[in-house]
């Protein structure tokens, strides 16, 4: 347990160090984000919080952990995922370039740690689900997902970073009821370095004036980090928790970003094009402040993960935690579809009780 300690506070003062330094090169060399009309943030905010994480990761990673084929190959593409964020901040790349290097990243991710999501589980009471070589298309579309997941959901204060702790610890929480250890702590180890991240971005004591973003590079680090542990944590011949436990613990995410391309598509606009219909808008728009749309989002986040663990330890049956997250999300996005009519009519309510 000391060495795990030790392990962990590395991680954090690490990450604490690499943002204090690294951030007057920001600013020098314009890595910075500026107000526009969907950036309403004041002044211009220094990009490195995916890159402080990431560099705190590694090395952490590297410093105490053994170095095995998955983490070498998990580390190096990490790396490449990165660099695209970093560059992506700085100038704005395509959409198709993006997807072209997450899909490579995604081919060298699964051939160089030989897994990739194959088994589905017994989601209709015929057996586990063996997808095959199809698995190998399968897990292509889902590294793309979940990056893209993450990335569309950073659009407030601390969500994306939030988000990605709680998912990250109910991995732990998961991996450690299995009795699988061999990874068990890897997710603290990044929950550790996005602490500090937090505080910069929050703005808590102490750190007030010295607001910082995660960017692309940050949000796209998170989505690979937490496919790979899925994949690891359900396709391993050790596996720590079943398939559809993982849709459970990355639910808000998955659900925004599935929510928003359904409605993106019926008003004939392209899946990546920007918005503000997120979740976390939708808050907004009704009143709450970014701190409060950040808690209830959370709140939500962690009733959908506790569902998961709960359906995992008690062995609920696949195909009920399945049909329970469908229609949890027919239910979500059903609310975003008519959110504005909900917004109107709690506006009204509000307008109503100060009269």
């Amino acid at each position: 347990m000391t060495f795990e300690f030790i392990t962990l506070m590395f991680a954090f003062v690490f990450s604490y160090i690499i943002i204090l330094a690294i951030t007057p090169l920001a600013v020098k060399f314009g890595l910075v984000d500026k107000p526009c009309l969907r950036k309403q943030h004041t002044g211009t905010i220094p990009l490195i919080g995916g890159l402080s994480i990431f560099l705190a990761v590694a090395i952490s990673i590297m410093a105490f952990h053994p170095l095995t084929v998955k983490i070498v190959s998990y580390l190096a593409c990490a790396a490449v995922i990165v660099v695209l964020g970093v560059i992506d901040d700085y100038r704005q790349l395509g959409v198709k370039i993006r997807l072209g290097v997450q899909v490579l990243v995604a081919l060298v991710m699964i051939y160089s740690s030989e897994i990739y999501i194959h088994n589905l589980g017994n989601l209709f009471l015929m057996g586990d689900i063996d997808l095959g070589w199809f698995g190998i298309i399968f897990t292509v579309i889902s590294v793309i997902a979940c990056i893209n997941a993450f990335n569309m959901i950073d659009g407030i204060d601390g969500l994306a970073g939030s988000l990605s702790i709680l998912t990250l610890l109910s991995v732990f929480i998961l991996m450690l009821f299995s009795g699988n250890y061999a990874l068990v702590y890897l997710p603290l180890i990044i929950v550790a370095t996005v602490l500090p991240y937090l505080a910069f971005n929050l703005g808590i004591k102490g750190h007030r004036n010295k607001k910082i973003f995660m960017g692309d590079a940050g949000s796209m680090f998170i989505g690979l980090s937490v496919i790979w542990f899925l994949m690891v944590g359900t396709q391993t011949t050790e596996s720590a928790f079943r398939p559809v436990t993982a849709l459970w613990i990355i639910g808000v995410p998955l659900m925004d970003m599935m929510a928003i391309i359904i409605r993106r598509k019926r008003k004939g606009l392209s899946p990546f094009s920007a918005d503000r219909d997120h979740l976390h808008h939708i808050f907004m728009r009704v009143g709450f402040s970014p701190r409060r749309a950040l808690s209830s989002i959370s709140f939500f986040a962690i009733i959908l993960s506790g569902v998961g663990i709960l359906g995992e330890v008690l062995n609920v049956p696949e195909w009920i935690m399945l049909a329970l997250f469908l229609i949890v999300f027919v239910f979500y996005s059903l609310a975003l579809q008519h959110c504005w009519k909900v917004a109107r009519f709690l506006r009204r309510k509000k307008i109503d009780v100060k009269k």
